[in-house]
């Protein structure tokens, strides 16, 4: 193993071999090393990714998402609790495209994860703040890479944001969960067609005691609507589910429902297939933010953009003729 001697400096071999160990601190650091912006520590961050890349792959990915108060906290703490019990090893990511202005609410989640953070068996991660959701799911994706790596089986990807970064969480994971309340109604009018066209199975939370009968009522009303849906695939009718993740109650039975969904993905090789996919998407979303950060700090480009832009806004200029004279200027 080389070991270079300038302060300060990374060896890459090492850092790889103490994160398979299951050293928690050299998880952490790698995580940063993936989150940091400095192109000295991309190059790196590349290069631990890539050697780590055939000890990745096996892990459960599970995407998460529901209205704010939903209760994806409670659940994912006891849920995660239960799978500690059972001999996993949990990793909970977050994707929050709003992380950028606020810090997210993982810090708070992690608060209200009680049980689960102190599991020696389970890490809690929040994503970095990179002012894009496309950026915020490449870091999510390169951190969940990591935990696998480092033997996490269980791999919980939250969606704390709300529009895209749905779509982007269950463009990284194995399944896709949605928690809904009880009460159909004018909750069921502002479930987006998108959501659930995307959802694996639905779980209504908060069914436990007098919002049993609501929770009951709900079910049926997300079931008729996931019905007259086209279903995403010919292997899988998503469920919907009863749970109380304050409880504990029907988590159990949810978890089989995964278990299930991955059983039958594997044996069709729909399972496969999915993985392959999201990895030629995720390379292209990469090449994307690839060029356009290049755009950006492209000296030729940024002389121009100024005047350009108030030239489309004033409507003095076609957006399209404004796009190629920007394409002129940096050569493409």
């Amino acid at each position: 193993m080389t070991v270079s001697h300038r302060p300060g400096a990374i060896d890459i071999a090492a850092l790889a071999e103490r994160l398979r160990a299951g050293d928690r601190a050299a998880l952490a650091r790698a995580i940063t090393l993936v989150e940091s912006r400095k192109p000295e520590h991309q190059a790196l961050a590349r290069t631990l990714v890539q050697n780590l890349l055939p000890f990745t792959g096996s892990a459960m990915r599970v995407g998460i998402t529901g209205v704010p108060g939903v209760g994806k906290s409670t659940t994912i703490d006891t849920l995660g609790s239960n799978l500690v019990a059972a001999g996993h090893r949990i990793a909970v990511l977050a994707v929050d495209p709003s992380s950028s202005r606020t810090g997210g609410s993982i810090l708070g989640d992690k608060t209200r994860m009680a049980r689960l953070s102190a599991e020696r068996n389970a890490f809690i991660r929040p994503s970095p703040s990179s002012g894009t959701l496309g950026g915020v799911a490449a870091k999510t994706r390169e951190t969940m890479l990591l935990c696998e790596a480092a033997g996490f089986d269980v791999i919980l990807v939250e969606t704390v944001g709300i529009g895209q970064s749905e779509t982007a969480v269950a463009d990284m994971t194995d399944f896709f969960l949605v928690l809904m309340l009880p009460g159909a109604g004018d909750e069921l009018q502002g479930i987006k067609k998108g959501v659930l066209e995307l959802a694996d199975m639905i779980a209504v939370n908060k069914s436990e005691g007098e919002g049993r009968n609501r929770a009951v009522a709900a079910a049926g009303e997300y079931r008729a609507a996931l019905h007259i849906m086209q279903q995403a695939s010919p292997n899988w009718s998503p469920p919907v589910v009863l749970i109380s993740g304050r409880d504990n109650i029907g988590l159990e039975e949810m978890w089989a429902q995964v278990i299930e969904h991955r059983r039958r993905f594997e044996a069709s090789g729909e399972g496969a297939k999915k993985r392959r996919d999201q990895q030629v998407k995720w390379m292209w979303t990469m090449l994307e933010d690839f060029f356009f950060s290049r755009l950006r700090s492209n000296a030729s480009a940024k002389a121009l953009l100024p005047e350009l832009e108030r030239q489309v806004a004033e409507g003095a200029l076609s957006p399209t003729v404004a796009v190629e004279k920007i394409a002129d200027a940096i050569g493409l």
